[in-house]
């Protein structure tokens, strides 16, 4: 991990008030503070975020001293306080979080700020320069607005389901939740889009994301590719539905991706194979040629590529200048070099279960990197801190809360 100390994050000082659980939301939060922002997660008393429960795989050993591997990939560089939300004297509490922060992300239900009290009427008055951002399923206007948002379903209603699996075969969703990955990416832009107007205006504005939108902005050439032909979309397995050669192949030994991008390319590629006359047959020769012939093409390539094992391959296709890799497994791609060179997998510390390994931050700033200074929290871990420092209320009054269930932890 590279050596930050001493160096502010790009968004130092910025304060965001995280009401968000499970993933995009969670992960457009963290994004922000690993440019530096002070981010305060609000969660439930009792079980919090419902994905510090989600294990196996845990990291910690002990039973009660340990968290679920998929919670700890979305909330490092976050303070944790419990809040009951149920009453008046939680609500009260979280209004007074809002009207310092920056910025509020929630994933609630549509609506759920605004029957708390929490309209545009109270943001107007009582925290006018704050970002809200909110992570629906649907956004909040269409005939499903009030339903709530899931990757998988976001999957299969976008039309993402129906391009992923083999050509014969039946849609597949991807192996990731996909959406609920780009959704927290996206937010996480609209929020900073939000910010830069408000160096303008001195105001703050509503950023939505929501699932759903995401899902059909993931289509994006395949999208344009229907809308401008008006032909429906197909599934080409590890296929490109705009170029051909550009799939995976048999080596003598594994699989290997192969990303035939231009002409030039295809006839270097053709010569590699010892089939150098494609580059000038007129099923071949050409892009437009090559998608007419793709099966034809993809089962000749495959009898040459066989023969070969994949390292041998792999050096002689970047030789040419040809796009080519290794089919690897999730734990070869973390352990690969180039993995550690770009410091996408870094250490934290935890005092509660020691050290873990996560990933890192993919924006890399010359001037001011992400940094990992805190662990994902423990469930209500900051909550005397927060209550002390963002809000002055004494040990006293903090006990009384503790003591009637308002805060929790």
């Amino acid at each position: 991990m590279s050596d930050v100390s001493g160096q502010q994050g790009a968004l130092a000082g910025l304060r965001v008030l995280d009401l968000t659980r499970v993933l995009a939301g969670p992960l457009a939060a963290q994004f922000l503070g690993d440019m530096g922002a002070e981010v305060t997660k609000v969660e439930p008393p009792g079980n919090g975020d419902d994905t510090r429960t989600w294990g196996p795989p845990w990291v910690g050993d002990d039973a009660d001293a340990r968290e679920a591997a998929y919670y700890l990939g979305a909330n490092r560089n976050k303070r944790s306080i419990c809040l009951d939300l149920s009453g008046a004297e939680g609500r009260a509490l979280l209004g007074r979080l809002i009207e310092r922060s920056d910025v509020v992300l929630d994933n609630y239900k549509l609506g759920t700020l605004a029957r708390w009290g929490f309209d545009d009427a109270w943001f107007d008055a009582h925290a006018p320069r704050a970002i809200r951002a909110s992570v629906t399923g649907y956004g909040t206007s269409g005939p499903r607005a009030a339903l709530p948002g899931y990757d998988f379903i976001a999957q299969a209603e976008s039309g993402l389901m129906s391009i992923c699996g083999e050509p014969d075969g039946d849609p597949m969703k991807y192996g990731v939740a996909i959406v609920d990955i780009a959704t927290g990416l996206v937010t996480a832009n609209g929020v900073l889009a939000a910010l830069a107007a408000r160096t303008r205006t001195g105001r703050g504005q509503k950023v939505e994301a929501s699932l759903y939108e995401t899902g059909l902005y993931l289509l994006a050439n395949v999208a344009m590719n229907h809308l401008a032909s008006g032909r429906d979309a197909r599934r080409f397995g590890n296929g490109h539905p705009n170029i051909v050669p550009y799939t995976t192949y048999p080596a003598a030994d594994s699989m290997i991706a192969v990303a035939v991008g231009n002409d030039g390319q295809f006839a270097k590629f053709a010569e590699l194979l010892g089939q150098p006359r494609w580059a000038s047959d007129p099923d071949f020769a050409t892009n437009a040629a090559r998608i007419a012939s793709r099966e034809r093409l993809d089962a000749a390539i495959g009898e040459h590529t066989r023969t070969r094992p994949a390292a041998e391959w792999i050096d002689r296709l970047r030789s040419s200048g040809i796009p080519c890799a290794r089919i690897n497994t999730v734990a070869q791609a973390l352990a690969d070099p180039q993995t550690a060179a770009r410091e996408m997998v870094v250490t934290m510390n935890h005092p509660a279960y020691g050290d873990f390994r996560t990933l890192g931050c993919p924006v890399k700033l010359s001037d001011t990197p992400a940094q990992y200074h805190l662990p994902p929290p423990r469930l209500g871990e900051h909550g005397n801190r927060v209550l002390r420092e963002a809000l002055g209320l004494s040990d006293e009054q903090i006990d009384d809360l503790r003591a009637r269930g308002v805060v929790g932890g």
